[in-house]
């Protein structure tokens, strides 16, 4: 009982991880509906799937990569098991950065279409705010806090 107290444990009063974790969580979920629910011009989850394991990932990978962007973002707007959340938000764009191709383009986004694809702007935001709230939990208005409090 005292380690998962200690996974939810956070400062409960702090808006700058309750603003970070929404932020991850809006900017995320909606990758995750085009992967998971086919929204947003997404392929869904049978035409991710797909698609990603014709790039070489296997299965069970595969399957984590939409579970972290779908109900990863939808934990970390709740503030559900928020520390486990973002890691593997951060763990999956970390992998896109780097399996992905990113790395080998450079630093900045393709906002002109004047390189050969998106560098890793975005990806060092979304791993640097996944790792602030592995380090320090959900914050102020959570579900983790809750918990946390009723834990005897």
């Amino acid at each position: 009982m005292k380690t998962i107290k200690q996974f939810l444990a956070t400062d409960q009063q702090s808006w700058s991880l309750l603003v970070s974790r929404l932020a991850l969580g809006a900017v995320i979920l909606p990758h995750g509906m085009q992967k998971a629910l086919g929204l947003f011009g997404g392929y869904g989850f049978t035409g991710t799937m797909g698609f990603l394991q014709s790039m070489g990932m296997p299965f069970l990978i595969a399957l984590l990569v939409i579970l972290a962007e779908f109900v990863g973002s939808i934990g970390l707007i709740l503030g559900i098991g928020t520390r486990f959340m973002a890691f593997s938000v951060g763990l999956t764009m970390a992998g896109a950065a780097i399996l992905g191709g990113h790395i080998n383009n450079g630093f900045f986004m393709n906002w002109f279409g004047v390189q050969k694809g998106e560098g890793v702007e975005y990806f060092i935001l979304v791993v640097g705010l996944a790792l602030a709230l592995l380090i320090s939990g959900s914050g102020k208005y959570s579900f983790d806090n809750l918990i946390s409090k009723n834990l005897k």
